[in-house]
């Protein structure tokens, strides 16, 4: 087995528990210049809320770095925080789509934790 097809097994492990608890879930992609976050509804099939770091205001806070690092998947975490509280969102489920949870997964789910009063479900 290789890397890819572990993730992707991780990946499918964590969105069959994601689905027995019926809540909101927020997943996180990334390459190696951005990093993306949506929260999809229980049903997953509507994007409730998104923010990446190619968005505007991100862009705009970073200052002309590059989205590929802690301090913007931090900032995106925060963003996604502030658009998901406007949206009534209080649970949320983690999917970091088989990734491991270091870096910039982290990074982002601790802001989104801190800054939006979101919990999330184990």
């Amino acid at each position: 087995m290789n890397k890819k097809q572990s993730r992707l097994r991780r990946a499918r492990q964590t969105r069959i528990k994601i689905a027995m608890q019926n809540v909101n879930r927020l997943v996180v992609s990334r390459s190696n210049q951005h990093i993306y976050g949506q929260v999809y509804s229980t049903c997953g099939q509507k994007v409730l809320v998104s923010a990446s770091s190619l968005d505007a205001e991100v862009k705009q806070a970073l200052g002309g770095k590059s989205g590929g690092n802690v301090e913007a998947a931090a900032i995106v975490g925060k963003e996604i925080a502030k658009r998901a509280k406007a949206a009534g969102i209080e649970f949320l489920a983690f999917d970091r789509s088989g990734n491991r949870f270091h870096g910039r997964i982290k990074a982002l789910a601790d802001a989104v934790i801190e800054n939006g009063e979101i919990s999330f479900k184990r």
